[in-house]
């Protein structure tokens, strides 16, 4: 059975990426909706390369038996490999059965209040009607660096996860991502008028902008929600936004 080892971690690992890709969206906690095809393919050619490398190897040692040579049939299996060799076999099978969460609040407190430098400017107009869907990130641009204060007066709503900060204050966080949770950055606005709720909870936040600070400053971060309504919701399929 160890001969076929690099083929069977082959098909775990194969079975595991078309598990969280082809038949489910579980995808979606780790790249962009994007790389889907290309996990697809890559998961389906593990496979195959698996059952290939077992086909050829039993093809192999039905030879050798079939030799009936002593020598052959000892050299064809003296060299198996370290045993420890299947310890490689568990990441795969923990991905194939027990698939890691999307990042949360943890991942999102550890990084700190770094922003890429933007200038501060004129955004576009948001759609009539209150309340206005945003997201955490494009709520958060805006509040910050929109000189045309397009969030004044408008009612918004916004879904993300609740994190907490040191001093008691609570947020509505969402991470943002470009192409996979590796390069997640974080996004967050201070709610109040609100009770705090546990961290990691998924929310509907809605209210009104709290301007707060000078535009494109220090002073502006994180940007503040006067909220009129908070509402538990289930973690969407897709945990990310796209930056």
């Amino acid at each position: 059975m160890r001969r076929y080892g690099p083929a069977l971690l082959l098909v775990l690992v194969g079975a595991a990426i078309l598990r969280i890709s082809a038949f489910s969206a579980l995808y979606l906690r780790y790249v962009q909706a994007g790389l889907r095809p290309y996990l697809i393919v890559s998961g389906a050619a593990l496979v195959l390369l698996g059952i290939a490398m077992a086909v050829v190897r039993r093809s192999a040692d039905d030879a050798h038996d079939d030799d009936g040579d002593p020598l052959d049939h000892e050299h064809g299996h003296a060299h198996h490999g370290p045993r420890v060799a299947w310890l490689l076999t568990l990441p795969a099978l923990a991905l194939l059965l027990f698939p890691p969460p999307a990042l949360g609040s943890y991942s999102a407190e550890r990084e700190a209040a770094q922003r890429a430098a933007q200038g501060v400017g004129v955004f576009p107009a948001l759609p009539a009607g209150d309340p206005v869907e945003l997201g955490v990130g494009e709520f958060s641009s805006r509040a910050i660096y929109d000189s045309g204060r397009s969030l004044k007066g408008r009612t918004v709503r916004m879904t993300g996860f609740v994190t907490h900060g040191d001093d008691g204050t609570w947020y509505v966080t969402r991470l943002l991502v470009s192409c996979c949770a590796a390069d997640a950055g974080t996004s967050k606005a201070e709610i109040r008028g609100a009770d705090a709720l546990p961290a990691d909870t998924w929310i509907t936040v809605t209210g009104t902008w709290h301007p707060k600070g000078k535009l494109g400053t220090d002073a502006a971060w994180p940007p503040v929600l006067d909220a009129t309504s908070v509402e538990r919701v289930e973690q969407p399929a897709d945990p990310y936004e796209k930056r």
